[in-house]
């Protein structure tokens, strides 16, 4: 994932930073009361899908992910992320799904070279004029700086990067049964930490798009968009992200689909709030206006190390998280509002 995450002492520092600029305000967490209330809102309850009658396969998921990481390290402008994005654009065109490129170019941070990077967009039921929008980025790391034994050595990013497409490979499986009144888009962010120490830039993908969305507006607007960034951890574990909670617009959202996880028993959907993490979803927000919450494990041992790799990785986690989000997208089209 990236994220200036790098560990707590940076991301702090570097949310203040980049949220001042955003002009964000710092507010106080919300209380426990403010929460059940919200909760507690809804204008149109749907009963929840068991479970088990979920079409989403965690094992099917996993084998996605397993096969993203065949093809090697997928830093912008890699032969692994040309790969890459020949498998996104054949896998959902197979499942009759509209797919294009969105391509951008910027600097080498290191040897000032022009780089060509391009996030790719799927739309469903593309007609459709209000959408939702699920977005993962794609790209790897360069180097896994975190290694402890070789931070040059080589990244494969399996819960980073590959964790979020394996999931919405899998759930593309099962876009025609979600049929409704609601257009849904995935979009797969290249170049989100294309960065070889912390003062480079990150998010240059979701940047460029949320840019794109406001200079050249598409005669459809999203209504939500939710990422999913490292949901494949072994021990997986998903707290309330700091952000999508701190802000009046997307806490809603993020009350909604916790709620759906309780419906559904999947415990590893807990209330605290998670530490304060840069990811795509704050472009998206702040630049697009789109309210986007992060789903996103970040209390994974092996972040930015050579041992991201599937064997780290579960298909009960992309399970779980890909059937909660699916039964989500299920209310949001029969009409659930909250």
């Amino acid at each position: 994932m990236s994220r200036a995450r790098n560990h707590i002492r940076w991301g702090i520092l570097g949310a203040a930073l980049f949220c001042l600029g955003a002009g964000v305000l710092w507010r106080h967490p919300q209380s426990e009361r403010e929460t059940a209330t919200a909760q507690e809102r809804t204008a149109q309850a749907i009963p929840a899908t068991p479970l088990e009658a979920i079409p989403f396969d965690g094992e099917q998921a996993y084998q996605y992910l397993q096969s993203i990481c065949d093809l090697g390290r997928r830093p912008t402008g890699s032969p692994g992320m040309q790969a890459q994005r020949k498998l996104i654009a054949e896998h959902f065109q197979g499942l009759g799904a509209q797919v294009r490129q969105q391509p951008f170019a910027f600097r080498h941070p290191v040897d000032g070279s022009r780089v060509e990077g391009a996030n790719v967009i799927v739309h469903w039921h593309p007609q459709t004029k209000e959408r939702l929008l699920l977005c993962a980025h794609i790209d790897t790391k360069p180097y896994p700086s975190e290694d402890p034994v070789r931070p040059t050595g080589h990244f494969i990013g399996a819960n980073d990067g590959a964790s979020g497409l394996a999931a919405l490979m899998e759930m593309g499986r099962h876009m025609k049964q979600l049929s409704g009144p609601l257009g849904i888009d995935f979009v797969f962010f290249d170049a989100e930490e294309f960065v070889f120490n912390e003062r480079d830039t990150y998010f240059l993908g979701s940047r460029w798009f949320a840019r794109m969305y406001v200079a050249d507006p598409p005669n459809y607007r999203y209504r939500y968009g939710v990422l999913l960034d490292m949901v494949g951890d072994a021990d997986l574990l998903i707290k309330r992200d700091y952000y999508s909670v701190k802000w009046k617009d997307t806490r809603p959202l993020v009350d909604d689909i916790w709620r759906v996880a309780r419906e559904l028993g999947v415990r590893e959907f807990v209330s605290r709030r998670g530490p304060i993490v840069l990811d795509d979803h704050i472009p998206l927000r702040n630049t697009a206006r789109i309210p986007t919450c992060d789903i996103i494990d970040f209390d994974y041992p092996y972040w930015h190390t050579e041992a991201d790799i599937p064997g780290n990785c579960s298909a009960d986690s992309l399970g779980k998280v890909g059937s909660v989000v699916w039964e989500w997208l299920r209310q949001m089209q029969q009409g659930h509002t909250f």
